[in-house]
């Protein structure tokens, strides 16, 4: 067998395969014997006819087809071991000449990574500071937590809850109709439909009134057509708002010792989401800049489409439907979704390859003492599904999860060490990251 190879550009390598006229003519009985015992040849008993005969009657091409199908993918395997060619999906095979057999292979390999000087990956992150008047927005959403709602005998404001008979007619047709719905008309915020939280506005209890409301752009059939909303109110709730002070503080949640404190603790959970988000971003962005260095990052085009396959499977997931129901549902082609997902997808693959290289770069790997450890920290915040989660995750599968996980978190908190660098964040500095690793590699993290 003679066996040349040429690498040819996103990862893939051609074969040129040219197979002994002996490996072929082995085949071949290999073949006859395979065929004797399908084909019936009159004057013959089933798996009894001679070789030339069943030739005869088959034709030589079947023969010939039927050893290649034989031939083909030993011959293959063969080439691929011997040339330490490590494919990663199934070749593209074109004819050449069918005796004697030669034939090319075409077949997607591993990814070519160099991720050059990545120790030189510098990203600023950003400060963590609280906006003014965040605090004093949150103790505002508390306070309508704990609001007491009284019926008022006067029209509607904004800021009112309305109970109310609402029928909404739009281009002749009904479209909502409800003799009992609840609502709160909020400033600037939309119900229902635009107009409709305007036009009740200064509605009276008992009296029924016509609103005109809009169906927004873009929405359905309907969209910027004009219709009328019949309102009939039936009765008004006024907000109150308790008072902020140290009483308002000690009724708050289990309780705080006084107005004060209740700042501090909103002060405490607003900066360490900011912080989150920030180190999110960071991430994010060290991740980017991981990838923007990079020397080579080279792949086939087949990583790509297994991703838009993944992306489209969870996107169906999340509607309670399978593929072909989810694209029945979004009302578009497999080949549209595919070219829309196509450059997300492809960005998603480079920053995962980008990461597994520096992993393997930076000899980072998950011990079973620490895949056992994650596996109880499941379990022990998963409450009474604990047992069920320690199980799964025990696995040889679940473990293989936990892994790889482990591997992306550990992955990552090495890039933000050496990106960090430049903020003067101490290696090894451990900040709140979980949530951030598996957004920023750009998968979702596997639970």
């Amino acid at each position: 067998m003679k066996v040349s190879t040429q690498r040819l550009p996103e990862s893939q390598v051609l074969l040129e395969i040219e197979v002994d006229p002996e490996q072929m003519e082995r085949s071949l009985d290999k073949a006859y014997k395979r065929l004797v015992q399908r084909v019936e040849v009159p004057g013959f008993r089933k798996g009894k006819t001679p070789r030339d005969m069943l030739e005869r009657h088959l034709g030589r091409e079947r023969l010939v087809r039927e050893a290649h199908d034989i031939l083909i993918p030993e011959v293959y395997d063969q080439a691929i071991d011997q040339n330490d060619v490590h494919a990663i999906d199934q070749p593209a095979i074109e004819l050449l000449s069918a005796e004697p057999l030669s034939f090319k292979a075409t077949v997607a390999v591993r990814p070519t990574v160099d991720l050059g000087e990545y120790k030189r990956v510098r990203v600023e992150r950003e400060t963590a500071a609280i906006p003014d008047g965040e605090i004093e927005a949150a103790l505002d959403d508390l306070r309508r937590r704990y609001a007491l709602h009284e019926p008022v005998d006067r029209p509607v404001q904004t800021g009112d809850i309305v109970r109310a008979d609402v029928r909404i007619e739009i281009d002749g047709r009904e479209v909502f109709k409800d003799d009992d719905t609840e609502f709160r008309l909020r400033e600037g915020a939309t119900v229902l439909l635009p107009g409709f939280a305007e036009g009740v506005a200064g509605a009276e209890k008992g009296v029924t009134r016509d609103v005109v409301v809009t169906v927004p752009e873009g929405e359905n059939s309907l969209a910027g057509k004009s219709g009328v909303a019949t309102v009939t109110v039936k009765e008004v709730k006024e907000e109150q708002l308790p008072e902020l002070n140290d009483e308002f503080a000690q009724g708050v949640g289990e309780g705080f010792s006084g107005l004060l404190a209740l700042r501090e603790r909103i002060g405490t959970d607003i900066r360490e989401r900011l912080e989150a988000e920030a180190e999110e971003t960071f991430r994010e962005r060290a991740v980017g800049a991981l990838v923007e260095g990079a020397k080579k990052i080279e792949f086939p085009h087949v990583l790509v489409h297994r991703e838009i396959e993944r992306l489209i499977d969870e996107q169906a997931r999340s509607t309670g439907r399978d593929v072909s129901g989810y694209l029945e549902l979004i009302k578009k082609t497999p080949e549209q979704v595919h070219e829309e997902l196509l450059p997300a997808a492809t960005e998603r693959v480079r920053r995962s390859l980008a990461l597994s290289q520096l992993a393997e770069d930076e000899d980072i790997e998950a011990t079973p003492e620490e895949i056992d450890a994650e596996i109880e920290t499941i379990a022990t915040s998963s409450g009474t599904q604990g047992e069920q989660m320690r199980r799964m995750f025990s696995t040889t599968n679940g473990r293989a999860v936990i892994e790889r996980n482990l591997r992306t978190r550990k992955t990552l908190d090495r890039l933000a060490e050496v990106a960090g660098q430049a903020d003067g964040v101490k290696p090894g500095a451990k900040k709140k990251k979980d949530k951030a690793a598996a957004k920023a590699a750009g998968t979702k993290e596997e639970s």
